[in-house]
């Protein structure tokens, strides 16, 4: 830079080849320092996620920087104590005012709506951000409340027997508490047109649907196909328990796997290789011009504003290869919990509360994925696991308990021995895989290194 000052000067005739140029000069540009980039970590050591330092304070911990979308900036100025005036004038007018809440009627429902309301409020105010931004992150904050609520109301129905809840849920829909009768659909399994015709109905449409979903969760063919045939099998193990498992082979493999399931996840897969072509544009709605330009921004607000393609990679190192059969045990779980939930609390398949719960999941589980990838893949960032696939592991554990505590007494058909045997088999292979695909290497390096070590010197 001080060269270019000094060849424009002598171009300008202000000063000749020979004339002297002091450094001091205050006419001339100081030299250019030279730009040393940061070494990362602390005190230029890398973080690992076993070495962080997990007693710093929470707020200088995050997995993710709180982001804004800098196009919608209005919706992002600080109204809390706005909020907290208008909930609480709201609640004050409800509570106390006779012509809505008529003295001596059950106030108990209208009760339970305001707790509700309320935690939901605290936490779209205080929560913290996740990973999406999109439409808002308060709408996450918003979908980590639903959840952390669910997870209260299993805490709570953990302690509970199995009758006290089924009497429980009649407050809730006074239809419910009434056995449902046992339906199989193994009755008649002829391959025929006429049966195959039969057995479509609207959980055919459900089935392509939820793998849509999963798709977009999980954002890998590979993925998606096996956690698709490994819940056939777990049908095949448990229809000894839930007769709606036992199905037709054609229903388990043509209708389920070939047809709905890969039709949802093919689906699926084409709309996350749409969100990673598109063009994302960050014009606010001032910026845009025209009606339908405008109408075009408000719609974009509930897309993405970027996209992450997933790559587990489960074969790299032992540590991906956990997390992807971690990642695939949890997602068979949560997909068998709901068949005994509604088995055991004598819902319908169609009723709302199970509908509401599988669409829960899918909400809750596409920020948790998404953290739970930053994790596995750049501990440097995410030191510690992020806050909604903390709560999802723990809302699909304590399902887990739930349903442990049950079925004592409701399955009384002991598990069949080949059953057993393919669970060992698997289970075996599970950890047959790692130990040669990582443990001997790493042995064998172990056992040159101190070999070299202990090899006398040659002086």
């Amino acid at each position: 830079m001080a060269s270019t000052k000094t060849s424009r000067l002598i171009d300008d005739g202000e000063l000749s080849p020979g004339s002297p140029i002091e450094e001091s000069d205050p006419n001339l540009s100081p030299p250019e320092v030279e730009y040393i980039e940061p070494t990362p970590g602390l005190d230029g050591t890398p973080v690992r996620w076993y070495d962080a330092n997990r007693t710093e304070s929470y707020t200088r911990i995050e997995p993710f920087q709180e982001k804004h979308d800098t196009s919608v900036e209005f919706f992002y100025k600080p109204i809390t104590l706005t909020t907290l005036g208008v909930a609480f004038t709201i609640l004050a007018y409800v509570a106390t005012t006779q012509d809505l809440l008529e003295e001596g009627r059950d106030k108990r429902r209208v009760g339970s709506y305001a707790v509700i309301a309320s935690f939901l409020l605290f936490g779209v105010i205080q929560f913290r951000d996740g990973p999406f931004i999109r439409p808002h992150p308060a709408f996450w904050r918003a979908v980590l409340g639903v959840n952390l609520l669910y997870e209260l109301a299993l805490v709570f129905l953990l302690f509970q027997d199995l009758d006290s809840a089924r009497n429980m849920m009649t407050y809730l829909d006074p239809n419910l508490g009434i056995p449902l009768p046992e339906k199989s659909y193994a009755d008649n399994c002829e391959f025929t047109a006429r049966n195959i015709w039969n057995a479509i109905d609207i959980f055919c449409l459900a089935h392509a649907l939820g793998w849509f979903g999963k798709a977009l969760i999980l954002r890998d063919y590979w993925f998606c196909w096996i956690l698709s045939i490994a819940f056939e099998f777990a049908e095949y193990s448990l229809q000894h328990q839930l007769p709606n498992f036992a199905e037709c082979w054609w229903d388990h493999w043509i209708l389920d796997v070939l047809v709905c399931n890969w039709l949802g996840t093919y689906l699926g897969m084409k709309t996350c290789q749409y969100f990673v072509v598109k063009h994302y544009t960050w014009r606010g709605l001032r910026q845009t011009r025209g009606l339908r330009s405008k109408t075009r921004r408000v719609i974009s607000q509930f897309s993405p504003a970027d996209w992450t393609t997933f790559k587990w990679e489960g074969t790299t190192d032992f540590t991906h290869y956990f997390a992807v059969v971690a990642l695939l045990t949890v997602f068979l779980a949560a997909e068998l919990n709901p068949f005994y939930l509604k088995t055991l609390l004598w819902m319908e398949p169609d009723h709302p509360f199970v509908i509401a719960r599988l669409a829960g999941v899918f909400l809750c589980a596409l920020p948790a994925v998404r953290e739970l990838y930053q994790y596995v893949n750049n501990p440097r960032k995410a030191v510690r696991m992020g806050q909604h696939v903390w709560l999802l592991l723990a809302t699909i554990g304590t399902e887990l308990l739930v349903i442990f505590k049950w079925s004592k007494g409701q399955f009384p058909e002991p598990l069949p021995t080949q059953v057993k045997w393919g669970w060992a088999t698997g289970a075996a292979l599970l950890v047959l895989y790692p130990t040669i695909r990582f443990g001997l290497p790493n042995a064998r390096r172990y056992l040159r290194k101190h070999q070299r070590k202990s090899k006398p010197k040659v002086q």
